[in-house]
C-alpha cells in the first residue's frame, strides 16, 4: 500500500480506537459489547476505498472524511454481527474472536447491530462538510446499505437457501448484498472530494463488489478459520459461486472479474489508479 494511504489508515485506526461512544444506563456489559467488534479490527476495506478517492482528488479533506469512513465501518460491522446470528449464518468466529451472540447472548448481538446501524447516520450528521454533502452521504449509505441494497440482498440470500438459482439471480443477490456498499464507499469518497461525475467509479465499485463476493465464496471453500479469522465451510446451503459453478468455474469467474477491474482502472486519474492498485494488490493474489 502507498505510504500516504498507509498513514491515513493508521490515523483512522487511532481515531476509531478513541471514538468509543459513552452509552447511558446501567447495563453491565452493553458499553463494552457495542464497540467490541470494531476494536477487534477487520480489513477496513470500505474506509480505505473512501480514503483512496479523497486522497486522490482532494487530499486536504482527508481528515474531514474520518467520520463518514467510521460511519461506513459501523454499518458494515452491524451487517456482519447480524449475518453471524443463529437465524442467519449461525457463525462462531468473526475477526479472529467469538461472535457477539456467542460471547454475550443473542439479544445483545441484535441490539448492538441495531445500535451500530443508527449510529452510522449520527456520525454522518456530525461530519465537517457542507449540508448538501452530508445529505448526499446519508442518501447513498441509506440506499446502498438499506432496502434497495444490502438488506434485500441478504433477504434473498437467506430465503433461497437450499434452492438453486441461476447465475443471473445469484449475481442480483450479490450485486445488492455486497457490491452496492463497496460502490457506495467509492462514491461517498467522491462526494467528499467534490468529484462531479462518479458513474465510472461506481461501476468499478459494482464489479469490485462482485469480485469480492466470488473471492469470499472460494475462501469459504478452501481455507480454514485460523487463516481467515472467521467461520468457514458455512455456505453449503447457500447460493454461492462455488456451489453453482464448481470451484474451477468460480476461479474462472474470479479471473475474469479481475481482468475487467484492471482494465477499468486504466481510465482513472494517476493518483486514484495508484491508490487502488496498491490497495487491491493483496486481494488480487491467487487463493
Amino acid at each position: 500500500m502507498t505510504t500516504r494511504l498507509t498513514h491515513i489508515l493508521n490515523d483512522f485506526e487511532t481515531f476509531l480506537q478513541k471514538s468509543v461512544p459513552n452509552i447511558p444506563g446501567f447495563h453491565p456489559n452493553f458499553q463494552k459489547a457495542f464497540w467490541e467488534m470494531l476494536l477487534f479490527g477487520g480489513k477496513r476495506f470500505r474506509p480505505a476505498l473512501l480514503f483512496s478517492m479523497v486522497d486522490a482528488f482532494n487530499p486536504e479533506l482527508v481528515n474531514r472524511s474520518f467520520l463518514p469512513a467510521l460511519a461506513l465501518e459501523c454499518l458494515h460491522t452491524y451487517s456482519l454481527i447480524h449475518d453471524d446470528l443463529p437465524c442467519m449464518d449461525d457463525a462462531n468466529l468473526r475477526r479472529g474472536h467469538m461472535t457477539l451472540h456467542k460471547s454475550y447472548d443473542e439479544t445483545t448481538a441484535v441490539l448492538v447491530g441495531d445500535g451500530l446501524n443508527t449510529y452510522a447516520f449520527y456520525l454522518l450528521s456530525q461530519a465537517n462538510l457542507t449540508p448538501s454533502q452530508v445529505v448526499k452521504l446519508v442518501e447513498i449509505l441509506s440506499i446502498d446499505g438499506g432496502l434497495s441494497g444490502m438488506i434485500i440482498g441478504q433477504a434473498l440470500d437467506c430465503y433461497f437457501e437450499n434452492i438453486t438459482l441461476d447465475l443471473d439471480k445469484l449475481k442480483f443477490i450479490h450485486y445488492h448484498k455486497t457490491a452496492k456498499l463497496i460502490a457506495a464507499s467509492l462514491q461517498m469518497g467522491g462526494v467528499i472530494a467534490g468529484v462531479d461525475n462518479l458513474e465510472k467509479i461506481r461501476e468499478f465499485g459494482f464489479q469490485l463488489g462482485l469480485y469480492f463476493q466470488v473471492r469470499d465464496d472460494i475462501i469459504d471453500c478452501v481455507e480454514n478459520e485460523i487463516s481467515t479469522g472467521k467461520s468457514t465451510q458455512n455456505d453449503g446451503r447457500k447460493n454461492s459461486y462455488v456451489n453453482l459453478l464448481g470451484l474451477d468455474g468460480a476461479r474462472e469467474e474470479l479471473a475474469g472479474l479481475k481482468k475487467e477491474l484492471i482494465l477499468m482502472q486504466e481510465d482513472f486519474p494517476n493518483a486514484l489508479r495508484e491508490n487502488l492498485s496498491e490497495l487491491l494488490q493483496v486481494y488480487f493474489k491467487e487463493i
